[in-house]
């Protein structure tokens, strides 16, 4: 293998292992009633085990074409986790030290893993001001020191450009080797990245596609436009409404509860051995209810990681059945997995 000269080239010798992940067909019932699919890409199967690696891979290659960083210089990161992982990351392999600054109420495996790269963690409390606080505090890093580059993943439009380029033409090929089309796209807020991106370029082949981006039903921010409430549904809803999530080219909310997200993910572990983390239990009862209240045939969202990472949350233990679940109605009947295609 020949040296690396420049960190352009650092990232093109990774690039194969960020996105071209694999599309899941997931075949279920409901209350009884027919079979349906729904198809979830599985982004665990990325670099550092999150969807969050197509963002973070996409905004430092741009900045580094750009001018905007250069080889050394500090990156400041407010994050729940994914992506400060993937910054950590992607940073190290760079040569960058890497400042994350996160709530400190996230999972101890996050705070472990960010470690594990290197990273230095700078948590906030909720005093402190939570997510608006960690964006805060990068802000200062920033103002105090040129030098300091900033992902700003909340509102940079390269965030929902990476899914737009990659994840929604990967949707498109995958399902298209199926002789389908998806009729609607739902996926949990946390930057509103991948449902702005994906969903926009869905729309460009289907304008009738619906686009649904998800929340928590404790914690509706999306539907009141404030912060309100508390979930355990970690990297999405993050206390407000990110500046790319542009509602008005949505189709409509999608509500579920934590618990019940959480339960879904057991489940998907315990009876088809996919090992997802909580929001991906969250984005399949987002798109059950949105294939049972419109009647979508070919309903696609994501899975953004895995278990690993919630093992001593509530993830761990035994969630009880409250009113409204849709868990008790669902029965799990198997997966299959479509062919990847090269993305970067």
């Amino acid at each position: 293998m020949k040296p690396v000269n420049d960190a352009l080239e650092r990232l093109e010798r990774i690039a194969p292992m960020i996105g071209n992940t694999p599309l899941l067909a997931i075949r279920y019932s409901y209350r009884h009633g027919p079979v349906r699919t729904l198809y979830a890409k599985a982004e665990y199967y990325n670099y550092t085990g999150s969807i969050k690696d197509r963002m973070a891979f996409h905004i430092l290659r741009e900045a580094y074409r750009c001018g905007q960083l250069r080889g050394g210089e500090p990156i400041a990161e407010a994050t729940s986790g994914n992506t400060g992982i993937s910054f950590a990351a992607l940073g190290r392999l760079l040569g960058h030290p890497v400042t994350i600054c996160m709530p400190d109420w996230m999972s101890e495996e996050r705070v472990r893993l960010l470690r594990s790269f290197g990273a230095r963690i700078e948590p906030v409390s909720r005093a402190e001001g939570g997510f608006p606080g960690s964006i805060a505090r990068c802000e200062a890093m920033a103002r105090e020191n040129r030098e300091v580059f900033l992902p700003d993943q909340f509102g940079n439009p390269l965030n929902s450009e990476a899914h737009y380029r990659t994840t929604g033409p990967e949707i498109a090929r995958q399902m298209g080797d199926r002789g389908l089309r998806p009729d609607a796209f739902v996926a949990g807020v946390g930057t509103g990245g991948t449902v702005m991106g994906v969903g926009s370029y869905l729309k460009t082949l289907n304008r009738t596609i619906g686009v649904h981006p998800l929340e928590p039903a404790s914690s509706p921010v999306l539907s009141t436009g404030h912060k309100t409430g508390a979930h355990r549904i970690q990297g999405i809803s993050d206390d407000f409404i990110p500046p790319i999530v542009n509602l008005g080219a949505a189709d409509g909310i999608v509500a579920v509860e934590d618990g019940d997200a959480i339960r879904m993910a057991q489940m998907l572990a315990r009876e088809l051995g996919l090992g997802v983390g909580i929001s991906s239990g969250a984005n399949f009862l987002g798109t059950v209810r949105v294939q049972e209240t419109f009647g979508y045939a070919c309903p696609v969202t994501v899975f953004p990681d895995d278990n690993k990472k919630y093992l001593t949350t509530d993830y761990g233990g035994e969630e009880p059945v409250r009113e409204n679940y849709l868990t008790p109605d669902i029965e799990l009947l198997e997966v299959e997995a479509t062919a990847r295609h090269p993305s970067f």
